[in-house]
């Protein structure tokens, strides 16, 4: 953990200055930063984590009831070795469950699907609706900080994510029952969206790759989360701020026979928002490298690389 800054996010109400300095500086050089002090509660945190636990250990034939065919793993369940990262040759072993933002009346984007709720796990919808709304409002401070870094005004993203298709993702990597398996947890990959921010988990495996090309192992500390840049807010800074390479790794005996759970936070631009370069971000030294394109755009294109699109 050495190499990723840790960010305290209490400075976001009591040196705001300083904190746009640490946290753009922390993602510049690296694109992971670990946030203390972020004001969500262990209860949130462990009360979703323990009834993830609860979820994927229901029966396989109640979870398939929540697979929604055809929708690309949008909402409800993903069953096992369905995702494969870019690139890769071989299936992630993980489920997940998707859950998106909760509106009430009619949603303003098509993209905006009604969430899927177990029957089966009556507090996994109040659990999981209390964390989404604490890392969605983490994930804007973080904006805030950043945009002020990429010199546009303080609340620069605020009307672009606030109706963002963003993600919370239980996650369960079941034991390893083939040691010699080709497969990984999560094969080397790099994330599609805005911000990823994670909680979870408590076993080993995350691993980042740093600029030396060797891989870190990133353990979760107590109290910490995890936040990432994704490839849109790259694209976004002309690569000013860089989307870094991750995997989730088969870990060594004897955590290769439990079951690993996390939950990251994909936070995502509103569909209609426009992927073009900052000017702060381009010039003779940084060239433009990327067309425009839009958020929904480009999010289909990267999901049918990953095979949850057909």
């Amino acid at each position: 953990m050495a190499s990723i800054p840790h960010i305290d996010m209490s400075r976001y109400d009591t040196d705001f200055d300083a904190f746009v300095q640490d946290i753009g500086q922390g993602y510049e050089s690296f694109g992971f930063v670990a946030l203390t002090q972020h004001g969500i509660a262990d209860e949130v945190i462990h009360g979703a984590l323990d009834i993830s636990r609860e979820l994927f250990a229901q029966p396989e034939d109640v979870k398939k009831q929540y697979h929604l065919a055809g929708k690309g793993g949008a909402r409800g369940y993903t069953p096992f070795g369905t995702e494969i990262a870019k690139d890769a040759k071989h299936v992630d072993l993980k489920e997940f469950w998707h859950v998106g933002r909760e509106l009430e009346g009619e949603a303003p984007y098509p993209q905006l699907q009604p969430n899927v709720w177990p029957e089966e796990v009556p507090q996994f919808k109040p659990r999981m609706l209390s964390l989404y709304q604490a890392l969605d409002t983490l994930g804007n401070k973080v904006l805030d900080a950043l945009a002020v870094y990429l010199k546009q005004p303080r609340d620069f993203f605020r009307g672009k994510v606030n109706l963002g298709n963003s993600i919370l993702r239980p996650l369960h990597y079941p034991p390893i029952v083939d040691e010699g398996t080709p497969s990984v947890r999560a094969a080397a990959h790099e994330d599609i969206n805005v911000l990823t921010l994670l909680v979870g988990s408590r076993e080993p495996g995350l691993e980042v790759l740093a600029k030396d090309g060797s891989w870190i192992e990133v353990t979760i500390i107590e109290g910490a989360i995890i936040c990432n840049i994704g490839d849109m807010l790259q694209r976004l800074t002309n690569y000013l701020l860089p989307s870094t390479t991750h995997r989730v790794v088969n870990p060594p005996a004897p955590f290769s026979s439990s079951s690993r759970y996390s939950i990251p936070f994909f936070l995502h631009f509103n569909p209609d928002v426009i992927i073009d370069a900052l000017d702060s971000c381009v010039s003779e030294d940084r060239p433009k490298r990327d067309p425009a394109i839009s958020a929904d755009d480009y999010l289909m294109e990267r999901l049918r690389e990953i095979g949850l699109i057909k």
